[in-house]
This record gives C-alpha cells, structure tokens and sequence, in this order.
C-alpha cells in the first residue's frame, strides 16, 4: 500500500518530505510550484493521483502566508486531479499563536487556518507540538499532533549528565506540560519561571519556582522566534545560580537577530527538530543543534496508509528512552 502513496514536497519542506520518502519506500511525486511576479501562486503535479494516497509536506514558517497558500492550491489541484485521500504533513503549524482573543477585536486566525484547509480539501492533518493542544479541536477531521520532546530527551540523555545535577526549566506557566513531558523522560525534577509580556516579541522573566542552583538546566519550548524567551530564561536561572544552561526547542524560527542574541547568551546548546529547515546563518551558529522527525513522520504515514494505529507510533517514541 505504500508503494502506491505519493508524496509531494513544496517549497518549504524538501529535505524532510526526502528522508520520508526514503524511509517509507513512497514515491516522492513531481510537482511544479509557480511564483508569478504579482505573487500569485501556482501547484501543478506532474503525474497522475487518481484514487491514489497523497502526502503534502509543508512547514508554513516565514514566508507564513506563501507557505500556507502554496498547501491550500496545491490541495485544490489534487481535489480536481481525484487524488484518493490528501494528508497534510504540517510539522510547524503558522498562526499557530493566534488560537485566542487576547482583545476583544482580534481574529482566531488559528481556527481560520483550520477552516481554510478543510474547506480547500484535505482529509487529515499531521503537526509537531502545536502551540497550544486546543487548536485539535478547530479541525473537524482527523488531526494528529506528534511531539519532538522524547527525540530532543534522547538527544540530552545522551550526555550523560549527572541524573542528580539535571532540571528541566519551563519558560513561563504555559509550557508546563510540556516540561514535566521532558522531565518524566529525563528523571528530572522541573522549575517554572514567571514571566510576562508587555507586547509582542517582548518578554520579561520575573521569577523562578523551584531550585536551580548548580545545576544543569533544559529548557523547554515548543517556538524560538526572537529568542527573547530563551535569553530571558536562561539569563534568570543563571542569576538564581545555575551551572549550565541548555535549551530544547520544538521550532527553530529564528526571526530577526535571535541567531546572534544566542550566541551572545549564556546558553551552552539550543537543540530544535528539523520541523523548519536549519538556514545559512543557522547552520553556521555553533550553538544550534538539529534532531530529525523524519523517523517520527515516517511511522505516521505507514500507519495511516496501512490504517494502523498512530497511537502507537506516540507510545513507540516516548518509550525510546527506556525511562
């Protein structure tokens, strides 16, 4: 059945949708994207998908809105080509941060993204870590949501440490869950900082609940954009004594000078999924590390194709520890 399973790769996603293909034995599809210069877009697929199991891979970081508008149209041609089943393999979800009113006149652009995949024709959805769990229920078709914490555990249980030196450090109340995830994985007790933000892309860390001092910290996150979290935590839980302090992160975006203010930080290491592609200026950042979901991703597919239980590719993976 996978033999017979098409996976198209636009523009954001390419390394990935390959090792995906290459683990699953599925054929990467030809598929023509077109940006004309008034910046509209057009998605030919090349072959034919007639009743056929079709995968999108597509990260929809910066450029956010062309990455989202080349899935929708590339949806839409499939629909009328009569592909079988569309899959949308979306390992960073854009506008994911949108999922509430914080003021009364703002959009739920997360719902909207929801509605305008639905609406273009996708049967089932696949995300990493989605910024917040309740955008699940903006879809009403199956979506799943994987998690890169027990691959970025794997990556730190690696080192080593000291099992009574380690903390795992939550960036604010919100990620909580998701550092007790690590943490579980780790054997490690966690801290949480408390911290407000006066306005977007602006952070400030104000206080730390638990014991930090002389040990090694990860933090955890699921998103660096500026990396003004990170440089805030890192820079509190270094003030209340920590010895070392590294960062597990999810989604590497990376906007404005974030590469250069974690270089310039106390971070030892900032380890990201290759749920956004590593850039030139990243790669060259000898802080940056990357773990690949292509295992995670793979597992996915065959079991989605074969109509396995994808349950069980979440419990293979946050057994991959052994803790």
């Amino acid at each position: 059945m996978v033999k017979d399973t098409i996976i198209f790769a636009l523009t954001s996603s390419i390394g990935l949708a390959e090792q995906i293909a290459k683990r699953t034995g599925a054929k990467l599809g030809n598929v023509k994207v077109d940006h004309f210069a008034d910046g509209e877009i057009l998605v030919t697929p090349k072959e034919s998908v007639r009743g056929r199991n079709v995968f999108i891979v597509q990260s929809t970081y910066t450029p956010v809105t062309e990455h989202l508008m080349e899935v929708l149209v590339c949806i839409d041609a499939l629909k009328r080509a009569s592909a079988g089943e569309i899959t949308v393999f979306m390992p960073y979800f854009g506008y994911a941060r949108q999922d509430r009113k914080a003021d009364a006149h703002q959009p739920i652009t997360a719902k909207l993204v929801a509605n305008l995949l639905q609406t273009a024709g996708a049967n089932r959805i696949v995300t990493v870590d989605l910024h917040a769990a309740q955008i699940q229920g903006f879809f009403d078709i199956p979506i799943y949501d994987m998690t890169a914490v027990p691959l970025l555990a794997d990556y730190f249980i690696a080192k080593n440490f000291p099992q009574e030196d380690l903390v795992v450090v939550s960036p604010d109340h919100g990620g909580v869950t998701r550092a007790r995830r690590m943490a579980v994985l780790l054997d490690a007790p966690i801290a949480i900082i408390d911290k407000r933000r006066p306005r977007p892309n602006e952070v400030m860390a104000e206080n730390l609940i638990g014991d930090v001092k002389d040990k090694t910290c990860v933090i955890v996150d699921d998103i660096a954009d500026t990396a003004g979290s990170l440089c805030a935590a890192c820079d509190l839980v270094k003030s209340y004594g920590a010895k070392e302090v590294y960062a597990a992160v999810t989604h590497g975006v990376f906007s404005r000078d974030a590469l250069e203010k974690i270089e310039k930080s106390g971070l030892k290491e900032v380890v990201i999924s290759d749920s956004i592609p590593l850039g030139e200026r990243a790669v060259r950042t000898s802080k940056v590390k990357q773990v690949s979901m292509a295992d995670v991703l793979s597992d996915v597919l065959v079991a989605i194709v074969t109509h396995a239980s994808v349950a069980n590719v979440y419990d293979k993976y946050s057994k991959r520890t052994g803790k």
